[in-house]
């Protein structure tokens, strides 16, 4: 993609570089966790690329930078079409070698994220969420799990093309994570007990993101709920999609329920699975 390509979409807020790391930036479009997220070109060749910026200005901003080169160190395995790709880490460093500043260099993806845009037609939902399950299921091809599944998290295009990004916290199946990661209203059980994730943790968050898609409202999470009313989640005492909204034929609810299941265990094996059930409905 060029810089003929692109239309800005947000206004240039006060204070925005003109420059970074080289490139040029020509659009601001929002914030990621302890980052600032721009359309950059690099003028040599016309080239666009989606760009994340952190500046170090405590030692909380460790944990950024860190994620940002996990980001690009996972990505590096990528091979579907549907996981965004990343270009490059780039670093400027003090004279005592510490990290400043750092942008992780990303594929300009033109599509919007689901909660700006949520559909409301089954069909276009279903086939959104099908493209997310292939997505899912070539990284899980990899012994990778992404951790962080939720609406802001999938883009779609104008002609319905799915991308998957924002791996940060990303990590290998099976590993312990030593502080709790994850979005509050779409983590997995195991995630807020620090227990080890799996790609049951993914199915988890891709459930708890299908549903907020179906009914606008979000999954009870161990995290969001107060602990006198942990049954909720464990026992799924909540409403089904299709009771909040009747238009959700009864099967797409049941796998969405199954998928939020508080075991592991009791969820759907897979992606394949998931891509099996949602192929099945006819829509």
């Amino acid at each position: 993609m060029t810089i003929q390509d692109v239309e800005p979409r947000v206004s240039r807020p006060n204070g925005m570089p003109k420059k970074l790391f080289g490139y040029e930036v020509i659009e601001y479009l929002g914030e990621g966790a302890g980052s600032n997220i721009y359309v950059v070109t690099d003028r040599s060749d016309g080239q666009i690329y989606a760009l994340k910026h952190v500046i170090r200005k405590t030692d909380k901003d460790d944990r950024h930078i860190a994620q940002l080169q996990n980001e690009f160190d996972v990505s590096r395995l990528f091979r579907h079409p549907g996981l965004r790709k990343y270009i490059a880490v780039k670093l400027k460093r003090s004279l005592l070698f510490q990290v400043k500043e750092a942008a992780l260099l990303m594929e300009h993806v033109d599509g919007m994220p689901l909660d700006k845009q949520r559909p409301t037609d089954i069909p276009a939902i279903v086939r959104i969420f099908e493209q997310t399950a292939m997505a899912l299921a070539g990284l899980h091809y990899l012994v990778y799990v992404h951790c962080d599944i939720k609406p802001n998290n999938i883009l779609v295009s104008a002609d319905g093309a799915v991308k998957l990004i924002d791996f940060g916290q990303a990590c290998k199946i099976g590993t312990v994570k030593q502080r709790i990661q994850g979005t509050a209203d779409f983590m997995a059980p195991e995630q807020v007990k620090l227990f080890p994730v799996t790609v049951q943790t993914d199915v988890y968050g891709f459930g708890a993101t299908l549903y907020w898609t179906l009914t606008g409202r979000t999954v009870p999470t161990l995290y969001t709920v107060k602990k006198s009313e942990r049954d909720i989640v464990r026992e799924g005492k909540f409403p089904s999609p299709r009771e909040w909204n009747p238009a959700v034929p009864e099967p797409l609810s049941d796998l969405v329920m199954e998928c939020v299941k508080a075991s592991p265990a009791w969820r759907p094996s897979g992606m394949e699975e998931i891509l099996k059930r949602l192929k099945f409905l006819g829509i």
